[in-house]
């Protein structure tokens, strides 16, 4: 010890006496103007003397940084403010002229941080809690009552001390260390000497003064003289930079005893019960608290908050784990077999796993906090114990993991199968590897049975699924509504890791090889699922697919789907013949076969004039019969011909045999998946439409042969009088011109619809046939071919109005068929009639002629019964003619409105129609000025 430092801890001492000794100022004026030496000293015993010689080089070897800005004036104003809110407005006064004669002091010896000085001497002042738990022998001094207890001092006390408060201790400190440095001479600062001691702490080198200060108390915070550190310690802090004599661990033995007497339970105790909480246990302190919802310490026991803290932060994990395990628990002992499903077990069987590592976990740190926790600093830095702190790095990655299973039981406790596998799915997309890994070993679990289900589905078409967790549902249909209506995509189960695209082909293909055994008794798709299998190379056993390798799904699927696929259409071509029967079918209910059409028509047309109750359908099955065996139709195959029957659909009453006649086609199974009752009933409208068409065509036909130039003989039309004859040139003009006009209106639209419809579409079909490459292609492809027909013939939703125009004009044509037969019957029967009446005058006229030669002059043949008949031909013509006009006039009306609903239709091709029919725009032009005679 050098004499600068024993000069340091001469000046400590001197300090220390002469507060000791200082009686209370005076509050009277004069006690302002004294000397800081007060001249009526109390002498303090011994035990004061070193007590308070502790408390100072503690204080004057402290490294404590203050954690408020310094500022000399505030902090002045503070400690006034504090002492006038107390009610002591005469000791602010007195702290105030102290501290200006404090604060005037400069030069040589002065305090330079005085702002230092004052917030020390506050610090002192608000410190009481050491006092309240230790007991004093010594007489109340504010200053020296808490330098015996131990801790910084209490110097404001209760009412009785109130002599020794902040003003009076406040004034004697500064009186005192102005005194004290205006006598030092060669003291180059208190706060620079008293610097100095730490060495001399860590060296030893003080030991001679301190062996003077006989230091014994089980509260002592200083340390003894070296001779006595063998002999235990007592307490204190202590900060050495070299440790020869292991004085390290003496401090860590002391701070132990202290930590021990602050709490009521120890770290070990602690540590134990974190780890039984993170369990689901209860420890012996740590509980489960139902209204926290968590495990904490209560609150009656003595912790300090810090560690209070650390318990409650590391219980989270325990509560984690209660959560999940209650999952567990609940979905595999309480919840029926049904709302888990295999996927919800694969999900707790992986949580289990990741409890079962966790398990382990545990059971290592429990291995661990059995060993007492070390004293030493060697001890704690190598030592295999367990602490709260170490338990707080040990729990980091498991409470991650754990956090991650509780969010994942949350949002799963409604879901199951496909629904929870996206759920968890969407949880790993995450940018933390661990995080990442884990989500993607917990899913490779998870997502097992989903993948045996796609496995199976795609290879072998089977759909094992028990608790109605896949993304394909099944259900009971017939055998031709089973690709159909046999299987559909269920949206809430489909995971999002499959795409949508993905999920139709998955669906599509286990359709094939379902249809293909059920429905065409075939086993060829097995082989084809085995080299698809192969050319991606995996197998068809179980477990072969898993989570991650979506690739590898989707490989495996398009390959199964285009060989299974190409298989079913070589099947459906070559086997069932599926090209030859819808040809078959253009040809007999599209009216594609000319010549049997014609037949038909004419061997059933008696037939089918009768009232429709009275029709056999049995004649007409025979008279069917009849028409094949005579027209073309007899090349084809006994398997078409076989399929083509009558049938009669419901008739009300009053309609005749052509109301009510069709024909249908028996496509059989499985082309009846394609040709189903639906599409055959669309098929059977666009007969009728097309056999209305074509028994109009007739209709004009046979009125054509009836109004042939020849049916009136030149004899007969020289003979009729003048007002017959132009009577019957204008009713048989009205006819034929009015025929003109229907034959050129059906003739059209018959041409439409066999070229520019029918044909159309089947060429269409046909290449659509040899682009498809499954069979929904070619359901897609039927579908289009059919949708086509009806939207361009008029029979399409968006052309029912047009539609119901086109019936009333094919009634007005049957009706004019009807008028002109009727006309052409009268005029045969006339002409007959007009021949018979000739025979007779003659006939009578030679009579006469033998009697009286006068009766033979010209004009004398026409008799009574002659003028009676040119009277009743005049007035039939006339009526006719009337009746033509009727029609005419109806006709040309309908077909106005017709012409003019073509152009607003939102199909191209019936425009085209509008095009052929009006192609002089000859309507055009006659629509404005029918149009002025009608309004």
């Amino acid at each position: 010890m050098d004499d600068g430092d024993r000069r340091a801890l001469d000046l400590v001492k001197e300090l220390v006496h002469r507060l000791l000794s200082t009686s209370p100022p005076s509050t009277t004026a004069d006690s302002h103007q004294s000397t800081p030496l007060n001249p009526n000293p109390i002498i303090p015993s011994d035990q004061q003397y070193h007590q308070s010689l502790r408390y100072a080089i503690r204080i004057l070897s402290s490294r404590m940084t203050p954690s408020i800005a310094a500022d000399e004036s505030a902090m002045v104003e503070s400690i006034k403010r504090r002492l006038a809110t107390q009610g002591k407005s005469s000791d602010a006064l007195t702290f105030a002229d102290v501290y200006t004669k404090f604060s005037s002091k400069t030069g040589q010896g002065s305090v330079r941080n005085k702002w230092a000085v004052l917030y020390l001497l506050k610090t002192v002042s608000e410190d009481r809690k050491i006092q309240k738990h230790q007991s004093t022998s010594v007489a109340p001094n504010g200053f020296l009552s808490s330098a015996l207890s131990g801790g910084l001092p209490e110097l404001v006390g209760s009412e009785s001390n109130c002599n020794f408060g902040l003003r009076n201790d406040c004034s004697m400190v500064l009186n005192t260390m102005q005194g004290y440095k205006d006598n030092s001479k060669d003291s180059k600062g208190l706060v620079s000497k008293l610097g100095k001691m730490e060495k001399g702490y860590s060296d030893g080198s003080l030991s001679d003064d301190f062996q003077s200060l006989n230091c014994v108390g089980d509260n002592s915070r200083v340390l003894r003289a070296k001779g006595e550190v063998g002999k235990g310690w007592s307490g204190g802090v202590l900060m050495v930079s070299k440790d020869p004599e292991n004085l390290r661990d003496m401090a860590y033995k002391e701070f132990v005893n202290l930590s021990k007497e602050e709490n009521e339970v120890s770290e070990d105790v602690l540590v134990r019960d974190v780890l039984y909480a993170c369990q689901g246990i209860d420890g012996k302190y740590v509980k489960y608290d139902k209204n926290e919802d968590g495990y904490v310490l209560p609150d009656w026991m003595k912790v300090p908050r810090a560690t209070r803290s650390v318990v409650r932060k590391l219980c989270e994990l325990g509560w984690l784990f209660r959560k999940v395990k209650g999952y567990i628990s609940e979905s595999m002992n309480q919840f029926p077999a049904q709302d888990v499903g295999t996927v919800g077990q694969a999900f707790c069987a992986a949580l289990q796993d990741e409890l079962s590592e966790y398990y382990k976990l545990l059971a290592v740190l429990e291995g661990q906090a059995m060993n007492p926790i070390p004293l030493g600093s060697e001890g704690a830095c190598s030592g295999n114990y367990m602490s709260l702190r170490r338990l707080s790095v040990w729990f980091a990655e498991p409470i991650v993991k754990m956090r991650l299973m509780a969010v994942l039981v949350d949002n799963c406790k409604s879901l199951k199968g496909g629904a929870m596998a996206g759920t968890i799915h969407m949880h790993a997309q995450h940018g933390d590897p661990l995080v990442n890994d884990f989500m993607k070993r917990l899913l490779r679990r998870v997502c097992s049975p989903l993948f045996e289900m796609v496995r199976r589905w795609v290879l072998e078409g089977e759909l094992e699924d028990i608790f109605a967790e896949f993304f394909i549902v099944s259900q009971p249909v017939k055998d031709e509504s089973l690709w159909r209506e046999g299987y559909r995509l269920h949206a809430a189960m489909l995971p999002a890791f499959i795409s949508q695209s993905l999920a139709k082909q998955i669906l599509r293909t286990g359709k094939s090889i379902n249809f293909l055994r059920v429905c065409c008794d075939d086993r060829g798709w097995a082989d084809a699922a085995t080299e698809a299998a192969a050319a991606v190379g995996t197998t068809t056993t179980r477990g072969s697919l898993g989570y991650g390798e979506t690739d590898a799904l989707e490989s495996l699927v398009t390959e199964a789907a285009k060989r299974i696929d190409k298989h079913l259409l070589e099947l459906m071509h070559k086997r069932y013949k599926f090209k030859e029967h819808c040809l078959a079918i253009k040809r007999y209910l599209l009216l594609g076969q000319g010549d049997f059409v014609q037949y038909l028509m004419d061997i059933v047309g008696p037939e089918l004039s009768e009232p429709a109750n009275t029709i056999s359908s049995f004649k007409l099955a025979t008279l069917l019969e009849s028409a094949i065996t005579s027209s073309n139709a007899q090349y084809d195959g006994c398997d078409i011909r076989a399929r083509l029957r009558v049938k009669m659909m419901p008739h009300n009453t009053g309609d005749r045999g052509w109301d009510v006649f069709s024909l249908e086609y028996d496509a059989g199974v499985p082309l009846n998946t394609i040709f189903t009752e639906s599409v055959m009933t669309r098929y059977i409208r666009i007969f009728n439409f097309l056999w209305k068409l074509r028994r109009v065509e007739h209709a004009l036909t046979g009125t054509w042969k009836t109004m042939k130039p020849n049916c009136i003989t030149s004899h007969f039309f020289s003979k009729l009088p003048q007002a017959v004859k132009l009577q019957l040139i204008l009713t048989s003009r009205k006819c034929q011109v009015l025929w003109d006009e229907m034959n050129h209106f059906v003739s059209n639209l018959q041409y439409y619809i066999m070229f520019e419809v029918l044909e159309v579409s089947w060429s269409n079909l046909v290449k659509e046939m040899e682009l498809a490459k499954d069979l929904d292609d070619l359901l897609a492809a039927h579908e289009k071919y059919l949708f086509s027909i009806l939207e361009k013939s008029l029979l399409g939703e968006r052309s029912q109005e047009l539609n119901k125009t086109l019936f009333v004009l094919f009634d007005l044509i049957l009706r004019f068929r009807s008028l002109a037969d009727r006309l052409y019957e009268g005029i045969n029967e006339l002409q007959s009639r007009t021949a018979e009446t000739s025979i007779n005058s003659r006939d009578k006229v030679r009579s006469r002629g033998k009697s009286n030669d006068k009766s033979s002059e010209p004009g004398s043949w026409l008799g009574e019964g002659r003028k009676a008949l040119t009277q009743r031909a005049g007035e039939f013509l006339r009526n006719m003619g009337n009746d033509m006009d009727v029609i005419g006039k109806d006709y040309t009306t309908i077909f106005e409105g017709f012409i003019s609903q073509l152009p607003v239709q939102q199909h191209i091709d019936l425009k085209f129609l509008m095009f052929r029919l009006n192609f002089t725009e000859f309507y055009s032009q006659l629509q404005p000025i029918t149009r002025g005679k009608l309004f």
